[in-house]
């Protein structure tokens, strides 16, 4: 392929995108296929000589698309939002061009620059405290992680690794090993099970701290934990405060617990995956106080501000707490000007060395929707999710069963979980709508969360009309079984 088919082809895919994208309510959002489906409908190797462009767009539809779930479907309203924007694809493919392996400032300048700038815009966006941004040299700054996933691992092997120089300092004669037997890692049990990955991962203990009636951990209960673990002989040394959990969007109360962790010198990591993006918007920046208090913050713009997938935002107090535990420098990466104290290399920020120049991303969308668009965004979401909520609370036989914050609803049938099994069974076989499920204590509940740039209230209320109808004849079905049940014992 030349420029100039280049250029054609290049057309031909943007029209190719942009029909994708305003024709995907029209497609089925879950597929109906079979794990397996894919193998025979292509061949067992691949071509010896090149193939027409035309043939591998017809297979796209052939072959792919029936085994794609459409994530950006306004009929697609579960797990969480995962973000998509023209103005984020664009700069995809701008990335993509450059193509550049930005693991420090000499490898490409710009795509180290322009993501020290842009978390800082995005850090001034959510007002974090000014110990957490890089300009006029601080101490702390931002950096893209490629999940939040990712972005814990990071936090937990750093607080490790300064835990453990502590422990050594005090007690010369401690091992490695015997250190890492003592350390434990605390988080909510209802935070996600990445907390507890990474803390296999690092090899340390962990503790899932019981939450209160409202899904959050308490202070209270931090404390408690922590002082039986210290009785024990064990050193806590990290926790994860969970500000929207997976299963209900819960907030752990980062007021109560943040002092906690600075009177007992643990790092706090603060995980805002979902909702993060929200705290842009005043009337929910309430919901980060006690940031202040953290080591780490961590959100992803790919999951809810318009920043397609992978942008997941981390920003430390120290930077040099986290680049401390990775740093290696072998000549063939050394430069210049890495001593300067002017620019920093992400390598020693994150797992692997390479990465891409996903700024541009943000670059492009912060200017081309303003913060103004991107609350508008959020706000629509929001708003969506009470709509939804409050249909919900109309009809008897349903109840919600936690308190709806931001864009996620979490609701059920009454009585017993069955009948909250087989709905969804129901729900996602008809593959209308697609959802997936939580356990909130002792209950099978179902999510709906407000997932796609393109969803309006016509979308929440056909999705309600359905989940109703589908219930009603769920409801009958089992009456009926009941009636001839009795029946046939009488």
């Amino acid at each position: 392929m030349d420029a100039g088919e280049f250029r054609r082809r290049g057309r031909e895919m943007v029209d190719y995108i942009a029909d994708y994208i305003e024709g995907i309510e029209a497609r089925q959002v879950y597929p109906d296929v079979e794990p397996g489906y894919l193998r025979p409908l292509i061949p067992g190797c691949a071509p010896q000589e090149p193939e027409a462009y035309e043939d591998i767009m017809r297979d796209v539809e052939r072959v792919i698309m029936p085994g794609v779930t459409h994530w950006h479907s306004p009929r697609f309203f579960a797990y969480f939002p995962t973000a998509s924007s023209y103005p984020a694809m664009l700069a995809d493919m701008l990335c993509g061009a450059i193509g550049c392996i930005g693991f420090s400032w000499a490898a490409s300048p710009a795509c180290t620059e322009l993501e020290t700038v842009m978390l800082d815009w995005l850090g001034k966006m959510l007002q974090l405290p000014a110990a957490f941004l890089a300009e006029n040299g601080g101490a702390g700054g931002g950096v893209i992680q490629g999940s939040a996933s990712e972005a814990t691992l990071m936090a937990l092997l750093a607080a490790r690794s300064r835990a453990a120089r502590r422990l050594q300092a005090a007690r010369p004669g401690l091992t490695e090993a015997a250190v890492m037997e003592k350390l434990v890692a605390y988080a909510s049990d209802q935070a996600h099970c990445s907390v507890e990955r990474a803390a296999l991962i690092g090899g340390v203990t962990f503790r899932a701290v019981p939450s209160d009636g409202k899904f959050a951990m308490r202070a209270s209960a931090l404390q408690e934990a922590l002082q039986r673990d210290k009785a024990a002989g064990l050193v806590p040394f990290f926790v994860v405060a969970t500000l929207g959990t997976t299963p209900c969007c819960s907030f752990d109360r980062l007021s109560e617990v943040g002092p906690v962790c600075n009177q007992e010198d643990l790092w706090l990591h603060v995980d805002a995956a979902y909702a993060g993006s929200a705290f842009i918007c005043p009337e929910f920046r309430p919901l980060l106080d006690g940031v202040e208090c953290a080591d780490s913050f961590n959100f992803n713009p790919h999951k809810w501000l318009l920043v397609n997938f992978d942008c997941s935002a981390m920003w430390v107090r120290k930077r040099a707490d986290l680049t401390g535990a990775f740093k290696l420098d072998p000549v063939y990466l050394q430069h210049s000007h890495q001593d300067s104290g002017l620019i920093t290399d992400y390598r020693h920020w994150q797992l692997p060395l390479g990465r891409r120049f996903r700024s541009l991303k943000m670059w492009f969308v912060f200017r081309m929707y303003g913060v103004t668009g991107l609350q508008a965004h959020i706000r629509k979401h929001v708003r969506l999710a009470h709509e939804f909520e409050a249909a919900v609370q109309r009809d008897p036989r349903f109840e919600i069963c936690a308190e709806v914050t931001l864009g996620l609803v979490c609701f059920r049938l009454k009585g017993p979980n069955q009948l909250t099994e087989e709905l969804l069974d129901r729900i996602n076989g008809a593959r209308e709508i697609h959802l997936v499920p939580c356990r909130l204590r002792d209950r099978f509940v179902l999510r709906f969360a407000i997932c796609s740039r393109a969803a309006e209230p016509v979308h929440v209320q056909r999705a309600w009309a359905h989940i109703q109808a589908l219930a009603t004849a769920l409801l009958a079905a089992r009456g009926r079984t009941e009636i001839q049940a009795e029946q046939k014992c009488a």
